[in-house]
C-alpha cells in the first residue's frame, strides 16, 4: 500500500524490484494494486482502497498468518492515516517485517531474495 502522494515511488520501486517480486504471491489494495499490475505486468491480487476498508482487509490476513511481508510506504509530512497505524500496530503483534520508505523496503527485498524471510513458512506448515 502506498499514500497517495507516494503511489508513484511504490510503482518505481516494485518496477526495479520485478524480477524479485515475480517469484512471490502480491496483494495490494485497490488503486495502488491496479498501477503497479498495469506499469510491470505482475500478477497482484487487489484488495479494496484503503478508504474503503483494504487497509482492514490485509490486516486481517496478516492475523491469520497469510502475509509475510509489508511494504507501506507512508508520507511522512503528513499526519499517519488510521490505516497506516492499524498496519504499524497488526505487523508488531504478529512480528511482521514492515517497511514504510524506499530505504527500508530494499532492505527487506534483498532480504526475500537471500532467504532471510524463510522461516516464515515454517509458520504455514
Amino acid at each position: 500500500m502506498a499514500d497517495d502522494s507516494k503511489k508513484e515511488l511504490m510503482v518505481q520501486f516494485c518496477t526495479a524490484y520485478c524480477r524479485i517480486l515475480s517469484q512471490h504471491r502480491l496483494i495490494a489494495t485497490g488503486i495502488t494494486g491496479r498501477m503497479i499490475s498495469e506499469a510491470t505486468g505482475l500478477k497482484v491480487e487487489q484488495v479494496l482502497s484503503g478508504r474503503q476498508g483494504g487497509d482492514q482487509q490485509l490486516e486481517s490476513r496478516i492475523a491469520c498468518n497469510e502475509i509475510d511481508m509489508v511494504l507501506a510506504f507512508r508520507d511522512p509530512l503528513k499526519e499517519s492515516s488510521q490505516g497506516i497505524v492499524g498496519l504499524l500496530r497488526i505487523c508488531d503483534v504478529h512480528t511482521i517485517p514492515i517497511a514504510t520508505n524506499v530505504a527500508s523496503a530494499e532492505v527487506l527485498i534483498h532480504g526475500l531474495e537471500r532467504g532471510d524471510l524463510a522461516w516464515r513458512e515454517l509458520l504455514h506448515s
